[in-house]
Formats: C-alpha cells, structure tokens, sequence
C-alpha cells in the first residue's frame, strides 16, 4: 500500500499539471474567430473551469506579408485572450503570447493555419482531507477518539460491511504516521451489571486484528474491552441514539 501511494505522489505532477492544447480557428484576414470555432470555445470553457492558461499562439496563412500576418497573429491572440479573461477562466503570471507571421511549419489547407493555439494545465481535483485520518494525525497523547461509523451485527465482534471505510481509514492513518502507538478500547451499551460475554472485549480485537492482518506492527498496538464502565450516557439508556453512542470502539493515543 505504501508503495502505491507513493507512487501515486510521484505521478500527480504528470496526472495533475500536464499541458494541453486546444485550437480556435479564424476566416481569412478575420481577427476574431468563426461561428463554428466561438461554439466550439463555449462549449470547452463551459467543461474546463478548473485550468488555467499558460500560453496563446497565433497564426495566419502563407497570403500577404510576413508582418501584416504577425500583426494579424497578434490580433487573433488578444480576441482569444479577450474572450478567454471574460468567461472568467485563470491565466498564469507568466502568460505567453507568441505571434507568428510566416515562420513556422504551415499546413498545406490554408484554412488550418488560421489559427490561436490555446495552451492549459488542468488542476487535479481537490480532494477533502479524511475527518478520521485528519483528527488522528493531529492527535495528541492521551487523546481518545472515537471511530465513526464503526458498527458490528447485534451481540457479535463480526463487523458490518459498511464499516470497512473506517477501518481502512485508521488503517491509512497509522500507515501515514508510523510512530504512532494506540490502545483500541470496546464498550457496550444496556448491560446494567457487567458484560457477560466480554463483546466489548472481542470487538476491540476484531479492530486489532484487522490492522495486525494489515502489516501494522503488533507492537503499536494493544486491546481492551471496558464494558459498561465507561458509558457516554447514564444506563439503562433513555434512548436509541444514547444506545449507539454508549455501543463504540475508540482507540487511545499512546505515544507519538
């Protein structure tokens, strides 16, 4: 897993920031670009709000002079610049305009050379920071925090399967911190006396368990079942949601 995210760390600069390319073209001796071209345009800028342009280049065909046409270029690459800035797209500090007259590889349809050549980097998305890793990273010794979301079937230590994103998530986050030792605690709910088949117990080395299969060094970790030592909320529980909140497994911050 280590190996993955890493590699994935190394790849963002190739996936997330790549430059692209896209192409505006013009009718003859026209500063501003063609219907086709204008819906064309609309319809990128409507699908690529999250770039930003580094570069503009303009072209023109092999017909007049070779300054007329950069003086053309120019003019094609601000209508560009112009349209690009008012639907509110980013440029970079360092934006480029690069106009050509006649020198460069030109096509021999000459219409392909009328043209503004609009170069982006098109941003990864931002991806929220997980709540469980977050809280756990910036933990401190002797904290106890209660994972989310954890639940197991009625009296058992077997774990619901729409619990296994929190275990990974604790997994994730004792991966990405690798000094970090805990304590993984169970409690029940309802019992007024005391557990009697030790759930809370078996349900705290379920979660240790899970992370030992995981290569989490077994060193970093204990297990103990608290029972109804510890409720949030006084028992017998008034209500439902006082239950589940009673009924949890918290892991305790060790060492750091």
């Amino acid at each position: 897993m280590k190996k993955i995210v890493v590699i994935w760390i190394l790849l963002l600069p190739l996936l997330g920031f790549s430059q692209k390319q896209f192409v505006v073209f013009f009718d003859f001796n026209k500063d501003f670009p063609n219907p086709s071209s204008i819906l064309e345009l609309n319809q990128w800028i409507a699908n690529h709000r999250n770039i930003e342009i580094t570069k503009l280049q303009g072209f023109c065909d092999s017909i007049d002079t070779k300054d007329y046409n950069k003086k053309l270029a120019e003019r094609r690459i601000e209508s560009v610049r112009e349209l690009l800035e008012k639907s509110g797209l980013k440029f970079s500090q360092a934006l480029e305009k690069v106009a050509f007259g006649k020198e460069f590889k030109q096509s021999k349809v000459q219409a392909e050379n009328r043209k503004v050549t609009i170069f982006y980097t098109e941003a990864a998305p931002v991806v929220p920071e997980n709540e469980l890793i977050k809280k756990i990273k910036e933990s401190k010794v002797g904290e106890t925090i209660k994972l989310p979301n954890l639940y197991f079937f009625n009296n058992s230590a077997r774990i619901v399967p729409k619990s296994e994103t929190t275990l990974y998530d604790l997994l994730c986050a004792l991966e990405e911190n690798p000094n970090i030792k805990i304590e993984i605690q169970g409690h029940i709910c309802c019992q007024t006396v005391e557990d009697r088949n030790d759930v809370s117990t078996a349900r705290a080395r379920a979660i240790y368990n899970y992370l030992l299969r995981n290569k989490i060094d077994r060193k970093r970790m204990k297990f103990k079942g608290y029972g109804v030592s510890r409720p949030i909320h006084r028992i017998p529980e008034r209500t439902e949601a006082e239950a589940d909140e009673n009924r949890r497994v918290e892991i305790l911050i060790i060492e750091k």
